[in-house]
């Protein structure tokens, strides 16, 4: 049947196949439809938007997420990282031991003052605990606020404003008013560290700086009289200091064996020589104070001193100034602040030699008893040009100079 439906005869009569070859387009039809699959490829650009807005979408939502905690730790590392660079002290490469710390040479410093604490809470008393205990308190509260107003994280916990506070109490008088403690604390961690950058920048001894302050604007308050006062239950401060006493001829002349022991007037920190050895000895073992400094500063005495007193200009003897005044303990203590103390072995000799020749220079031709504090000060003013001076050879030579 459909062999007949398309075979009609035309008017010619001869069978017309026009049909089959009409269905021809009609085959064609898929043929043409072909572009009709290309219809997904066309969709496919459309497809992709999600794909690439979704990361432009996630990364413009999350970066303002992940900004501020990035932000906030990249300022914590910044921090910890310059406490860490203050705090460790150990010798280059300073990647490889971190194990000696500013925190542990105070602590070792400490340490090593306990025995000049045991000894003068023996002889002074209560006088110790508040003298010590307001200048501490001070320095820690002084601390805080020159932080604060620095910007900078609070650094307590180095136990350095600690340090200059027990340092400070033990090189006061007694009888000191509540006042001279506490100006004596602001000023050594205001003027004698903070104006300079905190700790690691100060040029001179902060202790040393409070000191000196208050005993030039206090003068009879931190005078020789200040150590005097009749009717008290130590009999000990109704005595001169043993400096005062050679000073002014008053009296007979200090016994080695209370000078050595602290059973003598003073500064509260300044009567055992024995405490200070103990102390200072234990410093140098560990390591936290360099041996040359006070070595150097007690064989420059010994021989100054000699000197003086063979040619007579002084009535002490050699041990007697050793034993004296505050020359143990500022030979240990307080001239062996790494930051104000020269950096080379050779530079601690001569920053010790110096200190040494100017303790017996005040001692011999000054007004003042006793000139510890002064030859700190002074010395620790030539620390740049002393370690300019003692530059460390290189291993292996010094660097060749370009032609």
């Amino acid at each position: 049947m459909a062999e007949q439906e398309n075979t009609h005869p035309n008017e010619e009569g001869a069978p017309e196949k026009v049909e089959p070859a009409a269905e021809k387009p009609e085959k064609v039809e898929p043929a043409a439809e072909i572009p009709a699959p290309a219809e997904p490829a066309a969709e496919k650009p459309v497809q992709a938007e999600p794909a690439v807005e979704k990361p432009a979408r996630t990364e413009a939502a999350e970066k303002p997420a992940k900004a501020e905690p990035a932000a906030k730790k990249a300022a914590e590392a910044e921090e910890v990282a310059e406490i860490i660079r203050g705090n460790i002290v150990a010798p280059s490469p300073h990647l490889s031991d971190t194990s000696v710390t500013t925190v542990g040479m105070m602590r070792d410093v400490i340490i090593g003052l306990v025995p000049v604490l045991l000894v003068s809470l023996l002889v002074f008393g209560w006088y110790t605990v508040i003298q010590v205990g307001l200048c501490v308190i001070a320095a820690l509260v002084a601390e805080s606020l020159f932080t604060r107003m620095r910007g900078k994280p609070n650094q307590i916990a180095d136990l350095s404003a600690i340090i200059t506070g027990i340092i400070l109490g033990l090189s006061i008088p007694w009888s000191a008013p509540w006042y001279i403690p506490v100006i004596g604390s602001v000023i050594a961690i205001g003027l004698g560290k903070s104006v300079f950058g905190g700790l690691g920048n100060n040029i001179f001894n902060p202790a040393m700086v409070g000191r000196a302050f208050v005993m030039l604007s206090f003068a009879r308050e931190m005078g020789a009289g200040a150590y005097l006062k009749a009717g008290e239950a130590v009999q000990i401060i109704s005595q001169a200091t043993p400096l005062t006493a050679a000073k002014e001829a008053a009296g007979d002349l200090p016994q080695l064996w209370p000078l050595f022991v602290g059973s003598h007037n003073g500064s509260l920190g300044e009567t055992s020589a024995l405490a200070c050895l103990i102390g200072g000895l234990y410093l140098c073992w560990r390591r936290s104070a360099s041996w040359e400094i006070p070595a150097s500063v007690v064989g420059s005495v010994i021989i100054f001193s000699g000197l003086a007193d063979l040619i007579g200009l002084t009535e002490l003897t050699v041990l007697q100034h050793l034993f004296s005044g505050a020359l143990l303990f500022g030979a240990f203590f307080i001239a062996t602040d790494p930051v104000t103390s020269p950096l080379s072995p050779k530079g601690k000799m001569w920053f010790g030699i110096g200190i040494g020749f100017f303790v017996v220079l005040i001692r011999v031709f000054s007004g003042y008893p006793e000139g510890v504090m002064f030859a700190v000060l002074l010395m620790n003013a030539a620390v740049p040009l002393i370690n300019q001076w003692t530059i460390p050879r290189p291993v292996g030579g010094p660097v060749p100079e370009k032609a």
